[in-house]
């Protein structure tokens, strides 16, 4: 019955002595149930690091994020206005571009005008003068005379001067 004594019991006998045995077992639990409490608030810490870790590096991004999109709406805000201006010059020069059109085909129709004329043969450099009031009454028209563009492009409805030489008679 010795072996009894010592905590290790057999199959078919009960314990006789277990009060030594009994508390040492007890401490042996408690102490068992402190580390598991101890390792598991230091895995519940370990966890609430990890997790404040990764809500800093998230609101990092955030800020990073929040950074890059502006300085995206920035660049959007420059290209867009210098798209407007773009936009704005190629009208300007599409509308200047029509106009000169228009007054090289008023020059052309000038010119065969005068080739064709033979009351305005020039000989040997002299030089032939429009009036406006000529010009109109040639059929030309107010198109060239009185285009607004003229004044702002800072011509003037004053006689075209064109020498013979221009002519290639």
């Amino acid at each position: 019955m010795a072996s009894n004594s010592s905590g290790n019991s057999s199959a078919g006998s009960p314990p006789i002595q277990n009060s030594g045995s009994e508390e040492d077992l007890k401490n042996l639990m408690d102490q068992r149930k402190r580390k598991r409490m101890q390792s598991n608030r230091e895995s519940a810490r370990r966890s609430r690091l990890r997790k404040q870790k990764h809500l800093d590096d998230l609101m990092a991004q955030v800020a990073q994020l929040r950074k890059e999109n502006g300085q995206i709406l920035s660049s959007i805000n420059v290209t867009t206005q210098h798209y407007v201006n773009v936009e704005a010059e190629n009208s300007v020069l599409r509308a200047q571009m029509m106009e000169l059109t228009q007054r090289l085909q008023s020059l052309n129709e000038i010119l065969n005008y005068i080739n064709s004329s033979s009351s305005a043969t020039a000989v040997g450099g002299g030089s032939c003068m429009f009036e406006a009031e000529e010009f109109q009454h040639q059929g030309f028209g107010d198109s060239l005379l009185n285009n607004p563009w003229n004044n702002m492009m800072g011509l003037s409805q004053h006689p075209i001067m064109a020498s013979a030489e221009l002519f290639d008679y």
